[in-house]
Formats: structure tokens, sequence, C-alpha cells
């Protein structure tokens, strides 16, 4: 059974979505949630407040999905390429989620607790950096979570351009937009020839 704050950040990213932040109020996601409106100042002390809570959601689930699907008897190359599909295949799946997330977070004293929820993340690809430098699976021996941070911001970045701007994408662009994006922080970490597949 969910608990109380997991229905309250459930139906803000419901209600969010639906209506948007502006129009939102705290009275929309606590009728939602099924709960008392006071409950909802347990855990949050204003709407934006729950946003730090949404970004961690999402973030969760991008590291889940990642430890799914990122293959670690894989060559780097094709976890690099595991990685992208998994930050493409996601930002499109929660692009409504991610957007009302930045702005949320932007308009308030939040945005500041950006790396801490991403850290996890930082630290899953970080290690998988750690791995190929030992490896010599790439020329570069930069700081692992340095490198992390990089690939992950490009990554989304990339994915994001896409889904949050683009009205809607053609699968070949999104095909393009992928590839390129792999193939560019392939050849930026400089994996040797004939360690690509």
């Amino acid at each position: 059974m969910k608990d109380k704050k997991q229905k309250l950040i459930e139906a803000a990213i419901a209600i969010f979505t639906e209506k948007g932040l502006e129009q939102t109020k705290i009275s929309d996601i606590v009728k939602h949630a099924g709960v008392a409106q006071g409950t909802f100042y347990l855990y949050f002390p204003s709407k934006l407040a729950i946003m730090p809570a949404i970004a961690e959601e999402v973030v969760k689930e991008i590291l889940s999905v990642a430890k799914k699907e990122v293959n670690p008897q894989a060559t780097f190359a094709e976890q690099l390429n595991q990685l992208v599909e998994v930050s493409f295949t996601l930002t499109k799946r929660y692009s409504e989620v991610i957007a009302l997330t930045y702005a949320g977070l932007a308009s308030s004293d939040y945005l500041t607790e950006w790396e801490t929820i991403y850290e996890p993340y930082y630290e899953f690809v970080g290690a998988i950096l750690e791995e190929a430098i030992q490896k010599k699976e790439m020329d570069v021996t930069l700081n692992p979570k340095q490198m992390a941070k990089l690939i992950i911001g490009l990554t989304e970045s990339a994915a994001e351009q896409l889904y949050l701007y683009d009205t809607k994408p053609s699968q070949q662009l999104i095909d393009e937009q992928q590839q390129a994006t792999a193939e560019f922080i392939q050849r930026a970490l400089r994996i040797p020839k004939g360690k690509e597949e």
C-alpha cells in the first residue's frame, strides 16, 4: 500500500500534467490523492516544494530502467548506446513531467537540489566509465563522475530537443538524433577502433 507522501507525489504529477503548474492548486492535489489538505503540509511547505520529490521519482525510474537495460557484459560502446536509448525512451515517456519539473524547479529555490537528486544516476554511469578506463576501452582518463555528468547532460539535452521543444518529431529524426548522440559521445571518449561493436 502506498504511503501518503507517495500518493501526493503521484497526484501532483497527474494534476500538474493535466492543468499546468500555474493553474494547479494544493486542494486539487490532495483531492486527487484522497488525503486531507493538512497532510500535504506535513510533507511539503508549498506547492513548489513538491517539485524535487517529482524530479526524484523521474530519476529513480531512469536509474531503474538503466540498470535493467544496460548490459554489464556488453562492450563499453554498446553500454553507451544502451544508455542513450534509455534516455531517449524515458524522455519521450515523461516529457510532460520533465517539462513541468523544470518549470517548477526554475521558479523556486529548489533548483539547487538537482545535483543531489541526480547523484545515484551519476554514480551508476560513473561506475561504467571507471570500468571502461580500467579495461582501456577508451583513451580518456578524466574523472569518471565528471564525465558521467557530461554524458547524462548531453544525452538528456539531445532527447529533450526532440520531445520537449519539437512538436512531433518524425521517427527518422528521432533515430538520427539518437545515433548522432551516441556517436558523438563515443568519439569524444576516443573509443579505440575495433571496440565500437
